[in-house]
């Protein structure tokens, strides 16, 4: 499964990583990479969590990137 993640740098240095669909779905990590290890992570439990409480798994997203010229 996809999902969207939104990575930032906290005022303490540390790359703080959220998962919009998930609510409250939210790690951390000195790095960059290690920010991302963690949130795999963390999606695997609330996966694993909503699954075990019958809850619904929202739905892997499909994003397509773009590259657009600008004009100046």
């Amino acid at each position: 499964m996809k999902f969207r993640i939104l990575i930032e740098t906290d005022e303490d240095g540390l790359f703080v990583a959220q998962v919009p669909s998930l609510p409250g779905c939210i790690s951390q990590g000195k790095t960059r990479d290690a920010a991302l290890t963690n949130i795999r992570e963390a999606i695997t439990g609330y996966l694993d969590s909503l699954s075990s409480h019958g809850e619904p798994v929202p739905p892997s997203i499909q994003e397509e990137i773009i590259e657009v010229e600008t004009r100046s």
